[in-house]
């Protein structure tokens, strides 16, 4: 499909834990018209975060970066495949619904969370900020890689056979305006016969020579060439890879979703919001030393570069008083970027790539272990706000803070493991540049 759309490239593939940044840490950006990651979401962090620590991070952040789903989680590729008007998919056909949309070209600005961790380094999120069940499950279910997308449901299903709670606290900085829901545009051509494609091939690019191309694959695969590129092809063989009721909640009993109370921060000293207590539902694991181990050295890609967070008071400083805090036991915190969690789960469905906020979901301790896998179900469609819930709580932020007060656990960013600790966080609206391909209507026939 790439080599019919007349695009020139060269493939590398990568060899190792951060490879993919010290790569791009040394490309000369201006011979080339964009970066795709042919991964899960895991590679295209190391490539933003390799970008933002270049000396010319300012002009090289805005680099075009598009994904190919081939991990497990796909979320990135989930979101674009919505924008792009598809119905969800998975696998295949996930894969070749955004090849399509690379095909066809055009992108938009890219959200980029700056996240500053315990011990003041900073990276750089296109996805999500996690803490408590969903990172427990992402990393607990990485020995399960094998199964692909597979292994996030067997890691849920153990993980709800453990499920913890974490005390913490979370502040943030509310957002002024209320995310709006997108808005539908013009339909997408399904067919491969539909597609405007090149009329001749590209003509061939002098590029500046690349640590490791495609020819250096050992892959015994029948190979096609790239128009403008000197290295052959390798045809890669990919492998594919709820009820709505609102009672049963567990805890809280069949009552409405409420907010938590909500208190802002005086100066000086952010005040905490207490949690409602829930005194029933089905008993859940205390913050002790059985919990997850203490956060190994990690090594993850760590940013220098970047704009600098204004909206950031030092981590372990007061926040300002416009700020809220929220305290008390958590079954998850989760701070995500785009509209989706996964390429079936959709997290936040009225996100935008560029919509300038964080959308912050918690879950509170008293939940049963049936509501929350409800919620997860639900999830696959984008209604798990509308099921009633009164644990699950939502708010649109500009910044947040997020202080663990369980002395073990694990946090995760973008689906990577880092060190355990308070952290904080700010939304810089539009740093990057995404290749999303044109938008779409969904629900419109071919």
């Amino acid at each position: 499909m790439i080599s019919e759309a007349g695009l020139s490239f060269n493939l590398i593939q990568t060899e190792r834990q951060n490879h993919a940044r010290e790569l791009v840490q040394g490309l000369s950006l201006s011979e080339w018209d964009g970066i795709v990651t042919v991964s899960g979401d895991g590679l295209l962090y190391e490539v933003l975060n390799g970008l933002l620590d270049r000396p010319d991070w300012k002009e090289a952040v805005k680099t075009p970066v598009g994904i190919l789903p081939c991990g497990s989680g796909n979320a990135l590729a989930g979101a674009v495949n919505q924008h792009g008007g598809f119905e969800p998919a998975l696998g295949i056909d996930l894969l070749l619904n955004c090849s399509l949309l690379l095909c066809r070209g055009g992108g938009r600005p890219l959200d980029l969370l700056s996240v500053t961790l315990a011990s003041g380094s900073r990276c750089f999120s296109f996805l999500s900020v996690a803490w408590g069940f969903v990172s427990d499950v992402d990393i607990q279910s990485e020995r399960f890689r094998a199964l692909g997308s597979a292994r996030f449901t067997l890691g849920t299903v153990l993980g709800l056979a453990t499920l913890h709670t974490y005390r913490g606290r979370l502040s943030y900085l509310p957002a002024t305006v209320e995310p709006a829901s997108p808005t539908p545009a013009h339909g997408l051509p399904r067919a491969k016969s539909e597609l405007t494609l090149a009329p001749a091939p590209a003509p061939p690019v002098a590029h500046s020579p690349l640590h490791r191309s495609v020819s250096d694959l050992p892959l015994p695969l029948p190979t096609l060439t790239s128009p403008g590129s000197p290295e052959p092809l390798p045809v890669l063989s990919l492998n594919g890879g709820c009820p709505e009721q609102v009672g049963d909640w567990g805890g809280a009993g069949d009552a409405p979703l409420s907010p938590d109370p909500l208190l802002p921060s005086p100066p000086g000293s952010p005040k905490a919001a207490q949690l409602s207590p829930i005194t029933e539902g089905a008993p859940e694991m205390p913050a002790s030393s059985e919990l997850l181990p203490p956060t190994p050295d990690i090594p993850v890609a760590i940013s220098t570069g970047g704009p600098p967070d204004h909206l950031l008071p030092p981590l372990g400083t007061p926040l300002p008083p416009d700020w809220v805090t929220l305290e008390g036991d958590f079954v998850l915190m989760l701070a995500i970027s785009p509209s989706h969690l996964g390429a079936d789960l959709v997290a936040a469905p009225h996100a935008r790539f560029d919509d300038g906020l964080v959308h912050l979901c918690w879950v509170r301790s008293g939940i049963s272990r049936a509501a929350l896998l409800r919620l997860f179900l639900a999830m696959e469609h984008g209604s798990h706000f509308s099921l009633g819930c009164p644990q699950l709580g939502y708010a649109a932020a500009r910044a947040f803070r997020l202080e663990p007060l369980t002395p073990r656990g694990v946090l995760t960013v973008d689906g990577e493991q880092v060190e355990y600790g308070p952290l904080q966080a700010q939304m810089h609206p539009g740093l990057g540049t995404l290749l999303t391909g044109p938008p779409g209507c969904l629900g419109r026939e071919p």
